[in-house]
Formats: C-alpha cells, structure tokens, sequence
C-alpha cells in the first residue's frame, strides 16, 4: 500500500513499542500525513500491520478528532467553541464561517477548498474569537477578517 520509505518509517514506528497495537495511533497519523485521511482500505491495512482487527483501528480513528474517516478540505479551519470566545462574538463568528462556506460542523466544502470543525479549546482566551487554519492561529476576530484569511488561502 505505501512505497518502501514510508513502510520502513512505519515498521521503524511499530518496533518501538513491546506491543505492536501501541503503536495505532502514531502508525494512523503516518497513514493520514501520507493520504490525507484514513479511508476504510487504509484501516484494513493498519490492522494487518498491527495484526489487529479492522474494528479496532475504525474505534480509534473515529474517537479521536485529529483523525479523519472521510475526505477533508485542503484547508482545515478550526473554530474555538468554549464561553470565552462565544462571549466575545465566537458564536457569530461560527454562524458567519457557516454561512460563508455553506457547510456545517465538520462539513467540506462542495470545491474541497475548506474543512470546518469545532475545537472545544485554542488556549486563547485573552484573544478571542480564534481560529486555527491548517495550524496556525489566529487571533481577535472580525467577520472581515476571516473573509480576508478565506480569500488569501490557496
């Protein structure tokens, strides 16, 4: 499924841990660096490579929300959801991102350009409203701002 550097990356991840299902989680990020998500055939393979079952990687890669099941934009926006940044006009900003992109909470945008997801948490509530687009932060927030961060992102 991967070129030998990435299965030898992956094999070099497995062998660092006394049981081999102690490495799913670093082994799925290595997977969605390479594909960009971890679709149901890549999961099959993880559980062969860890000589566990599907059901057990499909448990992780859906509980955790740094690992996607589905396709996902180019681009991930993370919105912060926690009372400081609603009381600081996080929760318009939400709706007006909404709006904007025409998706929901963990919605892509029909042209993939935009993945938009909540974060209960960006640690910057002397900030707010944040968001993080692909990582980096961004801080004290104007419904201008954000059309101008949309625009610029390639």
């Amino acid at each position: 499924m991967f070129d030998e550097t990435i299965t030898a990356e992956l094999e070099d991840i497995r062998g660092r841990y006394p049981v081999a299902k102690a490495a799913l989680v670093p082994v799925l990020h290595v997977v969605q660096r390479e594909q960009g998500w971890c679709n149901a055939e890549a999961q099959q393979w993880v559980a062969g490579f860890l000589d566990i079952t599907a059901m057990e990687v499909f448990e992780v890669v859906t509980f955790y929300p740094m690992l996607y099941h589905a396709p996902r934009g180019k681009h991930l926006i993370h919105v912060c959801r926690t009372l400081s940044c609603d009381a600081c006009g996080g929760q318009e900003l939400w709706q007006h991102l909404k709006a904007k992109l025409g998706v929901e909470r963990g919605g892509t945008t029909d042209d993939g350009r935009f993945t938009l997801r909540g974060a209960e948490c960006l640690a910057s509530c002397g900030t707010a409203p944040v968001i993080l687009i692909d990582g980096e932060r961004h801080e004290n927030l104007s419904h201008d701002d954000v059309d101008k961060l949309l625009e610029s992102a390639t």
